[in-house]
């Protein structure tokens, strides 16, 4: 049997945290990890990496490099690296990303989409 890869992260290894009383609208954009412990509705563009505890609510179209999801998400997720939902992981929306990691009991409704991964060097161009 193969070994699953999601790595648990701890809190304090985030940058950035909307705690559980958090509602928030708007458009978020960074580069650094940032976690959801709260509500959010909006858009997500980011070149950094995407955690959502266990009790969040995030309603987004969701661009990042890795996301990491313990909570629920509605709306459509592109990961650049990755898309991990453990066990208690609710998605209603697409994936797309190169690798994706899903624990037993997540629920996914949506369509999966699996992009090759490109590398810095790569121009995406056969040769």
């Amino acid at each position: 049997m193969s070994e699953l890869r999601i790595r648990k992260i701890d809190e304090i290894e985030i940058d950035t945290v909307l705690a559980e009383d958090i509602d928030f609208t708007g458009e978020l954009s960074f580069t650094k990890p940032l976690m959801i412990k709260g509500k959010f509705n909006g858009t997500i563009r980011a070149s950094g990496d995407l955690y959502v505890g266990d009790d969040a609510l995030v309603e987004a179209k969701i661009e990042a490099n890795v996301v990491s999801l313990k909570g629920k998400i509605k709306g459509n997720i592109y990961a650049k690296s990755r898309v991990e939902l453990f066990s208690t992981a609710t998605v209603d929306g697409d994936i797309t990303a190169p690798d994706i990691v899903m624990e037993s009991g997540c629920r996914f409704n949506g369509m999966c989409n699996m992009i090759r991964k490109v590398a810095a060097n790569d121009s995406g161009e056969d040769s």
